[in-house]
């Protein structure tokens, strides 16, 4: 990791460094140049210091010894008395990514009165459920989650932890790994791991103009939050294997957070659980024309979605968007009309069975993920659709 320091011995206090600072990241001091915590040692204050009184500093991180850490850790998460689908496809993941190096596959369950649930994994091919089963758990304080997954990390060395990037997941995720001063990842879209341990984490990075592939090489273990919808669930078997080992509560699981008192959210339907999406982008003209949209979810009995465009224009809210801020899905069928096709968008749908796209521009990057390519105006095309389905519909009844 590097660092800048500066040799007060070679120091004038011209304060050209603090001036330079793009950061302000440098203060004067009793006539010297302080570092604050807003250094991000770009090296510009080196460049600009006369006296060559500011130096860059490096050192090398330990090598971690891998054959100490093996193994792979799933959060199992709970939600409403049911495990939470995520969990389910970070399971499948991590099967696959377990299997080359002949690692096993542990899972993690928090909770109170969740024995249901962890029965439930078994049948899911984990070689384990490690449960933490109590009073003191019936509802989500990071602390107190963090203590348990503390615990199990450290009784059984996993080398990978992977946890849903849901709410519960992304309060939890950096709270446990920086307990363990190692890396983090968040929504991630792939997972490769490499002979020597090394985890591979690949997400959208820089506005999703870019993958990035990221590695935890000095350390362990290495966590990775993973989105709902990315990865592919195994298929439940109606035999069970792998045990059940129940722990109890760690003595620092404490916390100074009471719960006061709790008011259930009312379910809601979320763009990710439907079969059938219709999706708007920036090529609709007007807010009225999402009616259309609407007409042809209705008709197909599906739900409708939006691009960014529109959520930023304010014509839909952002639990209808599909992107890297806001919801990655995964139906049997979607149809996009005037949906360009950034990657930022098409990294949250590609996975989808079948994808029928329509733009007038033939080189619309949409082009390249969609099964069914129609290069015309949306105007043309959707109303048409509409008529024929409804048609359809009632010529059938």
């Amino acid at each position: 990791m590097a660092s800048i320091a500066i040799l007060e011995r070679k120091c004038t206090g011209c304060g050209l460094c603090v001036k330079n600072c793009p950061f302000s990241a440098m203060d004067m001091a009793d006539g010297h140049p302080v570092i604050n915590a807003a250094c991000k040692v770009c090296g510009i204050c080196l460049k600009n210091c006369p006296e060559k009184a500011i130096i860059r500093l490096e050192s090398r991180s330990r090598t971690v010894d891998r054959s100490a850490w093996k193994d792979i850790l799933v959060l199992a998460e709970v939600s409403g008395g049911h495990l939470h689908p995520v969990s389910l496809e970070l399971i499948g993941k991590a099967r696959e990514l377990a299997g080359p190096l002949g690692w096993k596959v542990h899972a993690l369950l928090i909770g109170h009165e969740v024995s249901a649930c962890a029965q439930e994994l078994l049948h899911y091919g984990v070689d384990r459920v490690s449960i933490y089963d109590h009073d003191a758990l019936s509802y989500f304080r990071a602390d107190v989650y963090a203590a348990c997954m503390e615990d199990e990390i450290l009784r059984s060395r996993q080398s990978v932890v992977l946890i849903g990037a849901t709410a519960l997941g992304r309060s939890l995720a950096p709270r446990v790994a920086t307990r363990f001063r190692t890396g983090l990842t968040a929504d991630c879209t792939r997972l490769e791991l490499r002979e020597n341990s090394d985890l591979v984490q690949i997400r959208p990075a820089f506005g999703g103009n870019i993958m990035a592939q990221i590695v935890t090489s000095f350390s362990r273990p290495q966590f990775a939050t993973v989105r709902y919808q990315v990865m592919n669930a195994p298929e439940r078997s109606p035999e069970t294997s792998g045990t059940l080992e129940t722990h109890p509560l760690p003595a620092k699981a404490r916390s100074a957070t009471t719960l006061v008192s709790r008011t259930p959210i009312p379910p809601a339907r979320s763009i990710c659980d439907a079969d059938i999406l219709v999706v708007g982008g920036r090529g609709l003209n007007r807010e009225s024309d999402l009616d259309m949209i609407r007409d042809l979810a209705d008709a197909l009995h599906g739900d409708w979605a939006v691009s960014r465009p529109l959520v930023e224009k304010g014509w839909a809210s952002n639990d209808r968007q599909i992107g890297l801020s806001g919801r990655t899905v995964r139906p049997r069928l979607i149809l996009t009309f005037g949906v360009s096709g950034a990657i930022q968008f098409t990294s949250c749908m590609n996975a989808s069975e079948h994808i029928v796209s329509v733009n007038t521009d033939p080189d619309a990057p949409i082009f390249s993920v969609a099964h069914v390519a129609v290069v015309a105006d949306l105007y043309e095309v959707l109303p048409e659709m509409i008529r024929s389905i409804r048609g359809g519909s009632r010529e059938e009844a």
